[in-house]
């Protein structure tokens, strides 16, 4: 099921946030990330967020993160990713808005290959000011 965020979700969500951005980019030190926690943590809480929400296991699995319409990322528990939950997040949000638009660092292969699937093309290559990692601006508009 997938539904608005709540305030009681929000160390759930976080916790997902962590967790998959350490695992995704192993090629951005983990220290990145901590330190960052804290301050996600909060915007989590004043941003438009949608979870999934296993029912069985009454366990948020998986969110999506939006300012207007940029995708500020989804993001899903390592234990289920491969399920689909990214790909139910991402409808969602597409019957939401009329395009959207989100950033993907080039070493996130995986991600990439995801977005394109999902019919997202790349713009223009960008370098992450936080990071220095180099990214790919990519967007999508319904057909």
């Amino acid at each position: 099921m997938i539904r608005k965020l709540e305030k009681t979700d929000i160390d759930r969500v976080a916790e997902i946030w962590l967790d998959t951005n350490i695992k995704a980019h192993g090629f951005i030190p983990a220290q990145y990330w901590t330190e960052n926690f804290d301050p996600v943590k909060e915007m989590l809480s004043q941003a438009e967020v949608y979870v999934y929400e296993d029912e069985n296991k009454n366990r948020i699995e998986g969110f999506v993160g939006l300012d207007d319409d940029y995708i500020a990322g989804i993001f899903v528990w390592h234990e289920s990713q491969s399920r689909g939950i990214g790909q139910q997040l991402l409808n969602c949000v597409k019957t939401i808005k009329k395009k959207l638009k989100l950033s993907v660092y080039q070493n996130n292969l995986k991600a990439i290959r995801f977005y394109q699937r999902e019919e997202f093309k790349i713009q223009k290559e960008n370098i992450d000011e936080a990071t220095g990692e180099k990214e790919y601006i990519m967007d999508w508009h319904p057909q």
